[in-house]
């Protein structure tokens, strides 16, 4: 039984991006609160690791935040995408890079107490590098560091990003290298 019900819901904004809506909705105990509701499409994030156990990373302007930011690749799904497909494709345009081998780690919400935005986290090895492709207003810098490196890096506070922690996080997990 959930433990509030959704009474209404009207859309403030409709963007490209983000739907923005307030919910009312009544507790069990039948008193009205009310949500404010940020949804997206969700979205894929890759970690890709070379043969050398070395991981792509991204150096991106990011405006909200007004700073680079150091990322795992990542992207916007399209309306309706399954993200298997949209893992490679965002892969190739933010690193040039091509896999042989996927594997999905699973997925995880960036802020579900205001956010629907779900990420599907995939591992891809086996890389071939190639030519980037990025969107006409992202400015975005290709980094290549060792696992190890990577991991000093968040220790350091040079990688601040939720999804790249999380990503690499599990991703470290799953191929049993070390945190140190």
């Amino acid at each position: 039984m959930n433990p509030e019900n959704t009474v209404s819901e009207k859309i403030i904004y409709d963007g490209k991006m983000l739907t923005f809506s307030l919910r009312e909705a009544t507790l069990a105990d039948g008193t009205p609160v009310q949500r404010e509701i940020v949804s997206t499409k969700g979205a894929v994030v890759i970690a890709a690791f070379t043969a050398r156990n070395e991981v792509r990373l991204v150096r991106q302007f990011r405006a909200a935040a007004q700073k680079w930011i150091v990322e795992l690749p990542a992207g916007t799904l399209n309306p309706g995408e399954n993200p298997d497909v949209a893992a490679p494709r965002e892969l190739a345009e933010e690193t040039g890079d091509t896999a042989a081998r996927w594997e999905y780690l699973g997925g995880f919400y960036t802020a579900p107490g205001i956010l629907t935005e779900f990420l599907h986290l995939y591992l891809a090895t086996d890389l071939t590098p190639g030519a980037t492709n990025f969107d006409f207003d992202e400015h975005i810098e290709n980094l290549t560091v060792p696992w190890a490196e990577a991991v000093a890096m968040i220790h350091r506070g040079e990688i601040t990003d939720a999804k790249t922690i999380a990503g690499l996080t599990r991703a470290g997990l799953h191929l049993n290298l070390p945190f140190k």
